[in-house]
């Protein structure tokens, strides 16, 4: 009888270190993964939408639904219709931009805690969690730009060269709703009071962004509305849709300032205590 020699392939291992992984290594083993973020948030746009008749439409038409309700009461009510811009397309590319961050946000600040399920079955780096519903909400974010495009010439809004500002306009938006919620997410695991305290800060935060009024409207309190680091988000899309004054460079910079900010508060976070989720989920 010949012997037969059965190849063995070396098992992977993960090993859990007392320290956490350094920096540079961690962002690659995140990108090592990228595939698997494809794959959730793929999954995640497909399940929002199952078996609904509209699909998409839906995280569209109730943003618009809004929209026009907020133009029809604040037209009259706050006369904002006699303002310089237009006010439909201001409050229009204002409210789809602000949706694509509320839904994004209140998803990712408990993604780590509600994917808990999977990473005890099969082990990658939590934080990808944090980026699915930000993949999975881009594609809805940008059929609404579409769609607002498409709408401007029915409430008489110019297409001119500032529709190109929509692209940074974009690319700040997600770069913020990422970092605030690599931060929520984290704290979320050791403070699940955290779920409630953004659903309470978005509901006030939505009334205190120039979205539906002018921050001139306020008077001597609209300057303060620059330090709000989504003004100058909205702003970009609004001045690129409704030709309003435009985001003051102050606002702008505070968007910037505090998208690093709480980009590398977050990277630290859950670098830093990646390892140690396993015992409070």
């Amino acid at each position: 009888m010949s012997d037969h020699v059965v190849e063995t392939r070396p098992t992977a291992m993960f090993e859990l270190h007392p320290r956490p992984t350094k920096l540079v290594p961690w962002l690659k083993e995140i990108w090592g993964f990228r595939e698997v973020t494809g794959v959730l948030a793929r999954k995640d746009f497909q399940v929002r939408y199952k078996r609904a008749s509209f699909g998409i439409l839906w995280a569209v038409l109730l943003p618009l639904l809004q929209a026009i309700v907020f133009v029809v009461i604040f037209s009259r009510v706050g006369q904002f219709h006699h303002t310089p811009f237009n006010y439909p397309a201001y409050v229009l590319s204002g409210v789809l931009s602000w949706a694509y961050f509320s839904t994004t946000t209140l998803s990712a600040s408990t993604s780590i805690v509600d994917g808990a399920t999977l990473t005890d079955k099969v082990w990658f780096p939590r934080s990808l969690l944090v980026l699915v519903p930000s993949i999975s909400n881009l594609f809805s974010l940008l059929t609404s730009m579409v769609l607002l495009i498409i709408a401007m010439p029915i409430v008489h809004a110019h297409m001119t060269w500032r529709l190109l500002i929509i692209v940074p306009a974009i690319l700040l938006l997600v770069a913020l709703t990422v970092s605030l919620g690599l931060v929520t997410s984290a704290l979320h695991v050791y403070f699940r009071d955290v779920k409630f305290i953004v659903q309470a800060a978005i509901l006030v935060w939505f009334y205190v962004t120039p979205i539906v009024y002018p921050a001139t409207a306020l008077h001597r309190l609209g300057p303060w509305l620059d330090f709000n680091p989504m003004t100058g988000v909205i702003g970009l899309f609004q001045f690129a849709a409704a030709g309003s004054y435009g985001p003051m460079m102050r606002s702008i910079l505070v968007s910037c300032a505090v998208t690093a900010v709480l980009f590398v508060v977050g990277l630290q976070a859950n670098r830093r205590h990646d390892r140690l989720f396993v015992d409070r989920l």
